[in-house]
């Protein structure tokens, strides 16, 4: 599915990963950016589609293929981690390659058939230092001064991980908002919720920045491990129970690998009244 619609519309895919829901763009044959007037319109649950992220689809020179991702609010974001894995599987699928690279804002990404039907990503290396992150100001990740004392990591977006005693009897609807927008996150941040299970096993829940709560995330996954071997709760290898599912982070010495599945749910064509519209 390469070609935009032309004068029928605009050709879009739907996937997820655990249920984290993605409206995909393929822009490999042409096309501009996407004002963010018409990603927020797609991202309406009742008047467009719906999605926790949109991902563009674009060539690369040196890759094979560049990804570009939008939250539901029409923001940019840097990185989004099953995003990034739907559309791996659907590259490979489509060449028949088991390997590949993929442009993003937080670098050139690998990606990999992990085998049974599962998707490997490389998230690179995890961004501890508080300009990094970014944070406002000079401050300890591992221990930011904030109520409840949450660890801040950046996996190309900001991250802000809480231990809880139990993820599910968090708010998160009121919770997650209230720390999106903290001031000590400039650029605003996802914000997780988690528990411990056991020492290679995680509960999280996640308000994703510019879009709220959602089934699963994977940068969001690949913080919270990250924040759980860093404080010596886990080591550095664990599966995390998200509401959508389960999915395997292994943070290894060239980054974060991201292992799990995707769907690759329909395929849809935006009309030209619609896309006028916005």
């Amino acid at each position: 599915m390469r070609k935009m619609a032309g004068s029928d519309g605009l050709a879009f895919m739907k996937m997820h990963g655990l249920g984290n829901d993605f409206v995909v763009i393929d822009r490999r044959g042409g096309g501009g950016p996407l004002a963010a007037g018409l990603v927020a319109a797609v991202a309406d649950r009742h008047r467009g589609v719906g999605f926790d992220q949109l991902a563009v689809i674009e060539p690369a020179e040196g890759a094979d293929a560049r990804l570009t991702f939008y939250n539901a609010d029409g923001s940019a974001s840097a990185a989004c981690g099953n995003a990034t894995r739907c559309i791996a599987r659907h590259l490979m699928d489509e060449t028949g390659q088991v390997a590949l690279t993929l442009v993003t804002e937080r670098g050139t990404l690998r990606a990999e058939d992990a085998g049974g039907g599962l998707t490997s990503v490389n998230m690179g290396a995890p961004i501890v230092d508080w300009a990094g992150v970014p944070l406002a100001e000079t401050v300890d990740t591992l221990h930011l001064p904030i109520e409840g004392d949450p660890v801040a990591t950046g996996m190309g977006n900001p991250h802000c991980t809480f231990f809880v005693a139990d993820a599910e009897a968090v708010d998160l609807g009121r919770f997650g908002p209230a720390h999106e927008h903290h001031a000590l996150f400039p650029e605003r941040t996802n914000v997780q919720v988690a528990h411990v299970i056991g020492p290679d096993r995680l509960r999280m829940r996640v308000w994703e920045r510019g879009t709220g709560i959602t089934l699963a995330s994977g940068s969001s996954s690949c913080a919270v491990a990250v924040a759980a071997a860093r404080r010596g709760l886990t080591g550095r290898r664990v599966r995390i129970v998200l509401d959508g599912g389960e999915i395997d982070i292994d943070w290894r010495g060239d980054g974060v690998w991201m292992t799990g599945p995707t769907a690759h749910v329909f395929d849809g064509v935006f009309t030209p009244a619609f896309l006028e519209g916005t």
